[in-house]
């Protein structure tokens, strides 16, 4: 009879086992980037007007504890660079030298990076994300908030970000280290609006 009772014991702490290894699972998970469904829109100024345009997410994913982000990185194509602004001989001009040593490099720096080093919940769905950002192959350090919402294992993350291309040796046009550029002066900052969602 003991026996038995020792039997009955074991498989019900078994039983309760599996359920709590299926709820941690739950509670922690990493979530690949659908890169189809998410988009990347950024904007550079300069001082006689702007231009805008897209680029594609290559790779990446988010890792989630306790309904939380706590981790991510990011892979952006360099080649995917669009301007969306411009038709034609002008579009492919422009993509061109945005593609050029002048600026983005991509011929020697196909990616750039984003990796978050910290992710602090602040308040429901707002986010104050920090991580390393490599362009060109300098990483730098950047900031800025964000709104993530998740639903099971699925994320949604909203962000608008605002880079300063100096700080990563994209100086053409710069009148922070030209001078006498007048109405051919391209601003230091390019803002990039990010829609992130995971399969």
């Amino acid at each position: 009879m003991k026996r038995v009772n020792i039997l009955i014991a074991a498989a019900f702490i078994a039983f309760l086992s599996s359920f709590t290894t299926i709820d941690n699972d739950k509670k922690s998970f990493k979530a690949k980037v659908d890169t189809k469904d998410s988009k990347v829109e950024w904007v550079g100024e300069k001082v006689t007007g702007k231009h805008e345009g897209t680029i594609n997410i290559a790779n990446g994913q988010l890792e989630v504890k306790n309904k939380k982000i706590v981790s991510g990185s990011f892979e952006i194509d360099m080649n995917s660079i669009n301007v969306t602004d411009l038709e034609g001989e002008y579009k492919q001009k422009l993509e061109g030298h945005l593609k050029s040593d002048d600026f983005f490099g991509v011929n020697n720096h196909s990616k750039a990076k984003f990796v978050i080093t910290k992710a602090v919940s602040q308040g429901r769905d707002k986010y104050k994300v920090s991580g390393d950002l490599t362009i060109k192959g300098i990483t730098n350090k950047i900031e800025f908030p964000a709104t993530v919402k998740i639903e099971g294992e699925r994320v949604t993350a909203l962000a608008k970000i605002t880079i300063d291309r100096t700080k990563f040796n994209i100086k053409y046009g710069s009148g922070s280290f030209f001078d006498n550029l007048g109405d051919k002066t391209i601003y230091d900052e390019f803002k990039l609006d990010v829609t992130l969602i995971t399969e």
